[in-house]
């Protein structure tokens, strides 16, 4: 199985520790955000990724080399030129996505204990374009489901900001959930994102394109999970995620 690791960003919210290392390479517990991310995919089966690279990305490369890449295939999307986003950042590697099969996409923050293949055959179960890992907590921005979990819209709370594609969008019709920040998607919707500029977001393709493909989510309550993004929460991470 295949999967991206997004770990091109710039890892502001973890300054001054991202001034002189990429965020992947910051280290939880005495292992980087990378090696917890890409060890954890490999033993659930992902055994074929890429990692795309742009803040201190020699610093990634020279590490996976070091490391041997953790004895799995990985390939580098350097985004040195231009930081992509996320949207721009997986049609950039659809190259590597060449088989048909679905994959794996997984922030480097995110450290959690989800079942990855589980979810996985989730997706190609149910026959999905893209099946989103959510859960109910608290937020300020929200996905909203129907009752069949298909994805309908996004509601920002703090600024009322809404985004959907239908006209008759109502969020309180509708579940809402937490994104987790990891995601199957089948390699069909490269076509809907042909006429996207080099830059995009990946969730707001998906809410754009919610009316045209099968965007679900897959529900997980019980899912612990934690976004290294702040330096507050790397001691939260280093006491509940380092030993997964």
């Amino acid at each position: 199985m295949k999967a991206m690791v997004f770990a091109a960003g710039l890892g502001t919210r973890l300054k001054p520790l991202t001034d002189t290392m990429p965020k992947a390479l910051v280290p939880v517990g005495g292992r980087t955000l990378l090696e917890h991310v890409v060890t954890r995919l490999a033993g659930q089966g992902f055994d074929e990724m890429i990692i795309n690279v742009h803040h201190h990305a020699e610093q990634i490369i020279d590490y996976l080399k070091e490391k041997k890449n953790f004895g799995i295939r990985i390939e580098i999307s350097d985004e040195r030129e231009m930081l992509l986003d996320t949207g721009g950042g997986i049609r950039k590697a659809a190259h590597f996505f060449n088989d048909g099969e679905p994959f794996l996409v997984h922030n480097v923050d995110i450290l959690s204990d989800a079942n990855l293949k589980e979810l996985y055959e989730i997706h190609k179960a149910q026959g999905n374009d893209a099946t989103l890992l959510v859960k109910e907590r608290e937020t300020s921005r929200y996905l909203y489901f129907d009752e069949g979990n298909r994805l309908k819209g996004w509601k920002n709370l703090k600024t009322g900001e809404e985004k959907s594609p239908f006209c008759d969008f109502n969020p309180d019709s509708n579940n809402r959930y937490a994104f987790s920040g990891i995601h199957i998607i089948s390699p069909n919707l490269f076509k809907l994102m042909e006429h996207y500029p080099a830059k995009f977001p990946i969730m707001d393709f998906y809410i754009e394109n919610a009316g045209r493909a099968n965007i679900r989510c897959h529900v997980n309550n019980q899912l612990k999970m934690i976004d290294v993004g702040k330096l507050d929460s790397l001691k939260e991470a280093e006491d509940h995620f380092c030993h997964l």
